[in-house]
C-alpha cells in the first residue's frame, strides 16, 4: 500500500546529520507497516524489535547504554545476526513499552549516528506522560504518520491514471465531468471507509462495506481497550464519555467543543486531563481559536476555546450510526451530519499536509472554517459540503486582514475570483489533496 510517508523516510535515510527516527502516530495507522515496507526496500537487513510482545527485550536495556554491548546483544543474542550499520535497518516497534530503551535513543545518537534506527510508538505521548520517561530531547528525528489521506485512498483504489490527467489540467480550469463524477463518488467512499489501513485493503479487495464495517468496529474496541488498559482508573469512565460525545459535538452547528454537554453536571476541570489523553493517544486533534489572526497564530491560539476532531473520518461515520446508504445517496438524513464530515475530512488533509490549521471567530459575529500560516502568509480557508459556496465570514475576514490568498472548499468545480482584495480560489473538496499547486507563486 502506498504511503506518502515513505518518500519522507527515504530523505531521512540519506540525510547528513539523521538521528534516531521516532514515528509516532495513532494506533493501527500502519506504523510498522510501513517501517517494515521501507526496510526491505532500502536495505540489505532488517532488524526487528517488538517490546509489546517481547517483554524480555527491556532486560537488554537495564545494565546500562553502552551501544556497542546493547546492539551485539539484540543482534548475535536474539536474532543471531549482527546488525551492521549503513546495511540494517533497525526497527524499535512499540517502544513505550520499554522507557528505557527510550532514554538509550541519546546514546545511539551520540555513539552510533551512522546507525540507521527507527522507533515506532502508538501511545508514545500517553506514555511518556503516564511513567514520567526520560524523554531524549534533541536526540531524535520525529515524524507524525497519519491514516490513509484521500490520496493515498485513490492510490490504493488504483486511480493513479485518473489523478495524472486531472494534474495537467491548469490548477484554474474547470474539470470535465468525466473526472468530477468518479472523483466525487470516491470522496463518498472516503467518508465511508475512511483511512485505517485495514479497512482501505478489506475495501479495495471486496467493494463491501459490510466487511468495512466490522474491522472498523474493531478499531473501535480496540481503542476502548487501550482506555481500560493504559489510563488511569479514574480517567477510563470519562475517557468514554468524551469519545462518545464527539460525534454529537461536531453535528452542532456550533461546534465548539462544552465540556457540559459531555456528562451533564461535569465541568472542564473534572474532564481535561482525560481529553488530553485522546490527544496524546493521536485519537482526536484540538483546533483552537485565533480571535487577533496575526503573526505567529500559535501565540495567539486560545487554548480554552476550541473544536475537536476524530483521527479518521470514517471511523467518525461509523461511530455516528450513518449507514453507507444514507451517504451514497445523499439522503435527507445525512444532512446532519455532512457538514462535520466535510469539516473533519478538511482537518485531517490539512495536518497530513503538515500544517497546523486554527480557526477565526470574531465577537460571536463571523467564524471562518480554518486558518493558517503559509511562508509569512495568513491563508483563510471556509468549507461548504455542498456546491454553494456563499460565505459572509471569509468575507469579512478578508476584507479586515487582506490575506493575499484564500480558499473555499465544496463540491462546486475549480475556480478562481477575488474577494474583496484576496485572490479567492475554488477548490473542490475531493482536490484538497492539491492544495500545494494552488499555493505556489
Amino acid at each position: 500500500m502506498r504511503r506518502q510517508v515513505m518518500e519522507r523516510l527515504m530523505i531521512w535515510k540519506d540525510a547528513k546529520e539523521r538521528k534516531p527516527l521516532l514515528l509516532t502516530g495513532v494506533r493501527q495507522c500502519g506504523k510498522t507497516y510501513i517501517c517494515k515496507e521501507f526496510g526491505e526496500q532500502c536495505f540489505e537487513d532488517v532488524a526487528y524489535f517488538n517490546f509489546e510482545k517481547d517483554r524480555g527485550l527491556a532486560s537488554i536495556f537495564e545494565y546500562d547504554f553502552q551501544v556497542e554491548r546493547i546492539l551485539d546483544e539484540l543482534g548475535n543474542v536474539v536474532r543471531g545476526k549482527e546488525i551492521v550499520s549503513g546495511k540494517t535497518l533497525v526497527i524499535f516497534d512499540e517502544i513505550q513499552e520499554c522507557p528505557k530503551a527510550i532514554t538509550a535513543l541519546k546514546y545511539f545518537c551520540e555513539d552510533k549516528r551512522e546507525l540507521h534506527i527507527i522507533c515506532a510508538g502508538s501511545l508514545l505521548g500517553v506514555s511518556v506522560k503516564r511513567d514520567g520517561i526520560s524523554f531524549p530531547v534533541g536526540k531524535v528525528d520525529r515524524l507524525l504518520m497519519y491514516p490513509l489521506s484521500f490520496l493515498e485512498f485513490l492510490w490504493a483504489e488504483g486511480k493513479e491514471r485518473i489523478l495524472e490527467r486531472v494534474r495537467k489540467y491548469e490548477k484554474t480550469s474547470e474539470l470535465p465531468e468525466l473526472y468530477t463524477k468518479e472523483l466525487k463518488r470516491e470522496l463518498k467512499y472516503y467518508y465511508i471507509v475512511g483511512g485505517m489501513p485495514e479497512a482501505v485493503l478489506m475495501w479495495t479487495k471486496t467493494h463491501q462495506f459490510g466487511p468495512v464495517e466490522e474491522i472498523q468496529d474493531n478499531i473501535l474496541l480496540d481503542y476502548r481497550h487501550d482506555f481500560a488498559k493504559h489510563a488511569p482508573k479514574t480517567e477510563i469512565s470519562k475517557l468514554g464519555w468524551i469519545w462518545d460525545s464527539i460525534p454529537k459535538q461536531l453535528a452542532r452547528e456550533n461546534n465548539k467543543f462544552i465540556f457540559s454537554h459531555v456528562r451533564e453536571g461535569k465541568r472542564s476541570k473534572e474532564l481535561e486531563d482525560a481529553l488530553e489523553w485522546l490527544v496524546d493517544a493521536g485519537l482526536v486533534y484540538k483546533l483552537e481559536r485565533v480571535g487577533q489572526p496575526e503573526f505567529p497564530l500559535s501565540f495567539y491560539a486560545d487554548a480554552t476555546y476550541f473544536k475537536m476532531y476524530l483521527c479518521d473520518v470514517g471511523l467518525l461515520r461509523r461511530m455516528s450510526g450513518v449507514s453507507a446508504k444514507i451517504i451514497l445517496e445523499d439522503s435527507e438524513l445525512y444532512k446532519n451530519f455532512k457538514g462535520a464530515f466535510t469539516e473533519n475530512y478538511v482537518m485531517m488533509e490539512l495536518l497530513i499536509q503538515g500544517r497546523h490549521p486554527y480557526f477565526w471567530r470574531s465577537n460571536n459575529t463571523a467564524e471562518l472554517d480554518f486558518l493558517f500560516e503559509e511562508e509569512n502568509q495568513m491563508i483563510p480557508v471556509e468549507v461548504k459540503a455542498d456546491v454553494h459556496t456563499r460565505a459572509k465570514s471569509y468575507g469579512q475576514f478578508c476584507k479586515k486582514y487582506k490575506p493575499q490568498k484564500g480558499f473555499k472548499f465544496s463540491m462546486k468545480n475549480v475556480g478562481e475570483n477575488i474577494v474583496e482584495e484576496t485572490r479567492t480560489y475554488s477548490v473542490p473538496l475531493y482536490l484538497v489533496w492539491a492544495l500545494e499547486r494552488y499555493l505556489e507563486k
